[in-house]
């Protein structure tokens, strides 16, 4: 097979990526709609109280950062150690556990009325599932709020949020969900592209310049 036909051929076979490339590259420049899809979400933090129980807490040993803070829920203690974050009671320093339904219900419903702006994107609660390591809820809008207890962090994803990922699926061949085959279908992408460029460059050359 001589330069021209594998040239003709790797330009067929890599038309579809390509065309994906382009289009998402398009997208991924102008980033509409990434504020509100990848827009942050904090728990409300009430001032601190001049007799707040944590302030008597003596650092333990293996402790490597805490984090004190007040919500509508009381005071909290967040303790990092080498096995990663967890949240204390702040009276005998044990494990703080999971609150129940309507606790953590009116924290996340205390969040999502910080900003008016809010509203528009979050709308209302919908449902809330509890789990051992905090909670996911949904919105009315079909926004994903997830809860996590050990560092009282939240994160949110929307239909928009979904939307941009699979682009970013698409662009990076990521097209079986198969994190081995896909990983695949990139590597041959990629030597197929810069093979297609070897012998675009190759036919552009003058045939003495080729000899």
């Amino acid at each position: 097979m001589n330069v021209r036909r594998l040239h003709r051929v790797l330009g067929l076979v890599l038309l579809l990526p390509i065309l994906a490339w382009a289009a998402t590259g398009f997208i991924f420049f102008l980033k509409p709609g990434y504020g509100p899809a990848y827009a942050s979400l904090r728990v409300r933090a009430l001032p601190l109280a001049a007799d707040l129980p944590v302030a008597s807490v003596r650092p333990q040993p293996g402790w490597l950062e805490m984090r004190t803070l007040r919500t509508t829920l009381g005071d909290h203690l967040l303790v990092r150690t080498a096995d990663g974050w967890s949240q204390l009671e702040p009276a005998g320093l044990r494990p703080r556990p999971v609150p129940d339904d309507a606790a953590l219900r009116a924290l996340l419903e205390d969040a999502l009325g910080v900003d008016p702006d809010q509203k528009a994107r979050y709308g209302d609660l919908a449902s809330l599932t509890r789990n051992e390591d905090g909670a996911s809820a949904t919105t009315t809008t079909g926004v994903t709020i997830d809860l996590d207890w050990a560092t009282l962090s939240l994160s949110q994803s929307g239909r928009d949020t979904r939307r941009i990922d699979t682009l970013y699926k698409i662009h990076y061949l990521q097209w079986t969900g198969i994190k081995a085959v896909d990983r695949v279908l990139g590597v041959v992408g990629l030597v197929s592209l810069i093979g297609l460029a070897l012998f675009g460059l190759r036919l552009a050359l003058p045939r003495r310049a080729r000899m």
